[in-house]
């Protein structure tokens, strides 16, 4: 690589799964171009009207082209979608040619087959990287024109054909915003007005909130709250309901004890002290989530989302609980009594909690985001 410009193309959307790591593997870019002396381009070209602040928040420019759904079932919605993916090529073609990247960089998601097949076209060199353990119908259809396939998962590789050389493990890129400011368990409870001798209790339900888990955490408030304390992120659109259902609640909860639920819509700026301070996490399985708790050494309780592609939270889940970080409770089995039961159980069990913190952390990969960075560059013709 002995260009003195560099320029990347990164796609990739729909959530904040694929959005985040992006930015995380860009910030790797931008400080790998300035040890290099070199000056370095970053595009993004997907569907994310969603994330397109955040975006250009950190310095990457944004093009946009039509999203589309892609299934591996039967939907009226193909009807629409097919002409949208299509269009979406088109649009894709003309922006890459335009853009002219020397390498891209897909995190998968809505819009990304068409920049990819849009590359390989232009003969542009292509590493994709997959976080859940099952591959996405994208992931799946890009893997085949990609020079490098990236998974976080050991298991995943498997599960694509013809890899060959060109796979490699490298764990799920996280934002340094958040490793950067870990802190210790006491600091952090500190820092949210809690009560330090007092176990914390974290339940995050996705970025946008679970009303399952939701109703299921307000059940068991009065017996989880003698024990312990809950930092509880509901969802922005389910704050205020959980909010009326506590007030609702307090009658049965003693006023000495009350305090020691503190809900919050969502957790964007202050994630990072609340994983400190947790002992126990309370989490959906999706891959992000999986590898945050991972860094932070904490253990958990997954609950998968049922009905996620490909069944993806509940794989995602087995595969990490086999490291023996986790606990794994399925949707349709979930009660009030048997979370309860579940976070008692391993608060008594002081050995077995040490044990799964020891374990998170080793499952951990340290550097995910600069990994992917050199390789990306490394891939450059």
């Amino acid at each position: 690589m002995n260009k003195t410009k560099i320029k990347v193309l990164v796609t990739g959307g729909g959530t904040g799964g694929h959005i985040y790591p992006i930015i995380a593997v860009a910030s790797e870019l931008k400080k790998l171009s300035i040890n290099k002396e070199k000056q370095i381009e970053i595009k993004y070209i997907g569907d994310s009207k969603r994330y397109k602040k955040v975006l250009e928040k950190n310095g990457i420019e944004v093009g946009n082209i039509l999203g589309s759904k892609l299934r591996r079932y039967f939907s009226i919605q193909n009807f629409i979608d097919v002409p949208k993916f299509i269009i979406s090529i088109f649009q894709a073609l003309w922006k890459v040619h335009l853009f002219r990247p020397d390498v891209v960089f897909s995190k998968g998601g809505s819009g990304a087959v068409a920049v990819v097949i849009a590359a390989k076209i232009y003969n542009i060199p292509i590493i994709i990287h997959e976080s859940d353990s099952v591959p996405s119908l994208t992931s799946s259809i890009t893997a085949r024109y990609a020079n490098v396939i990236a998974t976080a998962f050991a298991s995943t590789l498997k599960r694509f054909k013809d890899v060959g050389d060109r796979g490699v493990v490298i764990g799920n890129p996280m934002r340094n915003n958040l490793l950067n400011k870990k802190l210790s368990q006491g600091d952090a409870k500190k820092s949210l007005g809690l009560d330090e001798k007092l176990p914390v209790i974290l339940v995050i339900g996705g970025s946008q909130g679970s009303f399952k888990i939701n109703s299921i955490i307000l059940e068991a408030l009065p017996d989880i709250l003698q024990t312990s304390q809950i930092i509880h992120q509901t969802g922005d659109k389910n704050y205020h309901n959980v909010m009326r259902e506590f007030n609702l609640l307090k009658a049965k909860i003693h006023k000495n004890i009350a305090g020691r639920y503190r809900a919050f819509p969502y957790l964007q700026n202050n994630i990072n002290i609340a994983l400190s301070s947790a002992d126990i996490i309370v989490s959906r399985a999706g891959a992000g989530a999986i590898f945050e708790i991972a860094a932070f050494g904490r253990p958990s309780i997954l609950i998968p989302l049922p009905g996620s592609a490909n069944n993806h939270q509940l794989q995602n889940a087995k595969e990490y609980s086999k490291t023996g970080a986790a606990l794994v409770i399925e949707e349709k089995n979930l009660s009030s009594d048997i979370l309860v039961e579940a976070i008692g159980r391993l608060l008594r069990d002081k050995s077995k909690l040490a044990e799964m913190s020891n374990t998170a952390k080793s499952f951990y990969f340290q550097n995910s985001a600069l990994n992917l960075a050199e390789i990306t560059l490394s891939i450059i013709r």
